[in-house]
């Protein structure tokens, strides 16, 4: 579509039209990104100007006399006849998502980019896995390797668990190096994505966004159990089972327990974990509820650490190839324990608080870096590398929301507090200078050298706390006023346990992060917001702080965003779309001559758009597609190479996609058949400051057929990558070794509801 089908002419005269708002943002967007025009967005907008009626914003505590609210959660139809499996839920803008705020306020009140991944969505594209699930999300990448504990994700230009903060069930592990639990999405009710700032919901690290894996709950609903069966390619297997319902009309359950195998598409690829959970929740009165819960996981991932370049480039013959030692080993086993209370104090008053154990032992025996030597057919293997952690948290977080009227006009109010104190301890084997070499298609693999042993390195002990408040003014029934501040404080202790001089660290970080935002909604169905908010990001892992990156203050960081958001076709569609900028200043970059040095990078920014849609389409169809374009830049920093000075300023961070878009279509072709299609699209990414290593972008396609063969047993045949696109995931800390993302794999899988 040209660019003379949006002239400015009518995207006035759309002014009459419901589509208003979203002619003018698209025109505008056209005057200042050229290349939008490339997008459809025009074409979009004519289409969904047949929005018809108003859907009613039902306010998530309307009925504050009522009776304590039961968790939610999405019952699957149990029908003759297969229903379409929706990947949004309808006037899923109207639905309370918690994560955007301590208020209860739903998608379309928020003044921000919040987005869930309902329970529906998980079961119809078949992610197993929380990372694949939450990278289907408008704008969010996934950057995974074993180094980050598998999890690391990216958003908005900003990357791994600095950038993006990790949640379950809207808490933290704080300090983490990479979140390794949850992985499995059988036990996960939804998962709510938060983009750009939210430090002042959540605290330091999140300038990126926010992730929070909610798992299924118990309710007050008659007992329901679930189980299903997997078998694919590649020797894969999964079996999981789930029970949950009301014992009485007080005391209630949940438990969930799954498993999965593979052998995976490399040599010595094999990976396994289980997942278990369960929960209670009783009812003490009309007013009083209390929840205990606790959730264990285990996983031993794929040894695989990468692919070495040769001569600067993949070669298609070393992608099934595993250049790890013979006895390899990752391991994380983690656990949490939480007990929640529930009170309703008064009309329209709450108190929420939640007291948690968090555990996480870590353990890798690896040789991580691989070379090409060049001129012959072997790589060279180094870092030699056995590191455990031991990390222990406990903490609280306490809210209190009071919904009233402020001189005449309806307010809703919260504030809170939340602490933790966290031990972690660190172990490895100094960095042993061994290396072997092996043959690049294969041969003995060796085993692992690590001569002068492993021992404890350092234990750190960090004591947090943090008061926050939130508060929604409604100017009148059209208008109204976000506005949310939060104070952190964290005291940070480190001491060295060998006898090699190191001295005592200490640090105390300190940050006040702000927001204050605006949404007017000028048709019942459509929604215009803005807002600007401050965050600020821990100088990398706050646990494993070291003494050259404690020299440097904190991250901080800006944003301004505006967009809008419209339910249309009476409900059953939405879309979204969002302009933003965030500016972040004082960073910190691994040295790449040396990994354990730091560098600091004077300001790093972003900006772009954002945009989702989904839509049923008479009974049978169903679209939901999501694009991300922004323009992420290095804008002061001078890096070392060759042990020179070199500015990168105007480079492109690495890791970072600068295209994201995902496409599924759902079509129930029969009365019991449904089939599904997904194609997801990564951008060119770079491996290194200097941006001349560059990891092509790549598309994958899935696509699934399910049968309801019985009105409670559904069978499901999918196959991922289904055209077999290999492609570079991302880097490892060594630029020049890249991790493949997953090969073409199919599998058959079996669902029961009893």
């Amino acid at each position: 579509m040209s660019s003379s089908r949006c002239s400015a002419p009518r995207a006035i005269h759309a002014l009459r039209t419901p589509l208003s708002t979203a002619a003018l943002l698209s025109w505008a967007l056209r005057r200042v990104w050229p290349p939008a025009a490339a997008l459809g967005l025009c074409a979009a907008s004519t289409v969904a100007a047949a929005a018809p009626a108003s859907v009613p914003s039902p306010r998530a505590d309307s009925a504050a006399t009522e009776p304590l609210a039961e968790p939610s959660g999405e019952a699957a139809t149990t029908g003759d006849a297969l229903p379409l499996i929706e990947t949004r839920a309808a006037a899923a803008q109207d639905v309370p998502v918690g994560t955007g705020s301590h208020l209860g306020l739903t998608e379309r009140e928020t003044p921000a980019s919040v987005e869930r991944i309902t329970r529906a969505t998980l079961e119809t594209r078949g992610d197993a896995l929380v990372i694949d699930a939450v990278s289907r999300a408008t704008g969010i990448s996934a950057l995974p390797h074993p180094g980050n504990g598998g999890s690391a994700l990216g958003a908005r230009g900003f990357t791994d668990s600095g950038s993006v903060m990790q949640l379950y069930d809207g808490v933290r592990p704080y300090g983490a190096l990479g979140v390794t639990y949850p992985f499995d999405t059988w036990a996960v009710d939804h998962i709510d994505v938060l983009r750009g700032p939210a430090s002042v919901i959540y605290g330091e690290g999140a300038i990126g966004g926010v992730v929070n894996v909610v798992p299924k709950k118990p309710t007050q609903t008659p007992i329901e159990n679930e189980v299903q069966l997997g078998i694919g390619t590649e020797g894969t297997a999964r079996a999981a089972f789930g029970s949950g319902g009301a014992v009485n009309d007080r005391l209630s359950y949940r438990f969930d327990v799954s498993g999965n195998r593979s052998n995976n598409w490399v040599d010595a690829g094999d990976s396994r974990n289980l997942s278990i959970s369960g929960a209670l929740r009783f009812r003490v009165n009309r007013d009083v509820a209390v929840t205990l819960s606790h959730a264990q996981g285990w996983q031993h991932p794929m040894r695989y650490f990468g692919t070495p370049l040769i001569a600067g480039r993949f070669d298609p013959s070393t992608f099934s190839r595993n250049y790890n030692v013979g006895d390899a080993l990752i391991s994380y086993r983690d656990s949490w324990t939480t007990l929640g209370a529930e009170w309703r104090l008064g009309d329209g008053v709450s108190l929420n608080s939640t007291v948690y154990y968090m555990r996480s032992d870590r353990h890798w025996r690896n040789a991580e870096y691989y070379t090409w030597l060049p001129g012959t057919s072997l790589v060279e293997r180094s870092a030699y590398t056995e590191i455990l952690h031991e990390q222990r948290q406990v903490g609280n977080v306490t809210t209190l929301k009071a919904d009233g009227r402020v001189f005449g006009m309806d307010n809703l109010f919260s504030a809170g507090v939340e602490m933790n104190h966290t031990t972690f301890q660190h172990t490895n084997n100094s960095g042993d200078p061994a290396s072997s070499v092996v043959g690049i298609y294969g041969g003995d693999p060796g085993g692992f050298l690590n001569p002068d042993g492993t021992a404890p390195a350092y234990r750190t002990q960090a004591n947090q706390y943090a008061f926050f408040a939130e508060d929604r003014l409604a100017l009148n029934t059209r208008w109204s006023v976000v506005t949310g501040l939060r104070y952190d404080h964290a005291n940070v202790g480190r001491i060295g346990l060998r006898d090699d001089g190191t001295a005592p660290l200490r640090v105390v970080f300190a940050h006040t992060g702000w927001r204050i935002g605006t949404v007017y909604d000028v048709l019942p169905t459509v929604s215009v917001y803005a807002q600007v908010s401050s965050a600020a990001d821990p100088l990398g892992t706050i646990l494993m702080l070291s003494p050259n990156a404690a020299r440097y203050p904190q991250a901080t960081g800006r944003q301004i965003e505006v967009g809008v958001k419209q339910t249309f076709l009476g409900g059953r569609g939405d879309w979204t779309l969002a302009f933003y900028e965030i500016v972040k200043r004082n960073l910190l970059s691994a040295d790449p001559a040396d990994p354990t040095q730091v560098m600091p990078v004077g300001r790093q920014s972003s900006r772009g758009v954002e945009a989702s849609v989904g839509m049923a389409l008479a009974n049978d169809w169903r679209v939901d597609a999501n694009l991300a374009l922004l323009r992420a830049r290095y804008d002061d920093f001078v890096d070392s190479s060759g042990g020179a000075a070199v500015s990168r300023a105007g480079n492109v961070p690495t890791d970072v996609p600068q295209q994201l878009a995902n496409v599924w279509v759902s079509w129930r072709f029969a009365p019991q058949w449904t089939s599904t299609a997904g194609l997801r699209y990564v951008g060119r990414r770079f491996a290194d400051n200097a941006n001349t290593l560059s990891m092509g972008s790549y598309a994958t396609v899935d696509a699934s057929v399910a049968w309801r063969w019985r009105p409670d047993t559904t069978v499901t045949a999918r196959v991922y990558n289904l055209f077999d696109k290999r492609y570079a995931q991302t880097a490892y800390y060594n630029a020049t070794q890249w991790l493949l993302g997953n090969d073409r794999r199919v599998e058959l899988v079996l669902d029961h509801r009893f």
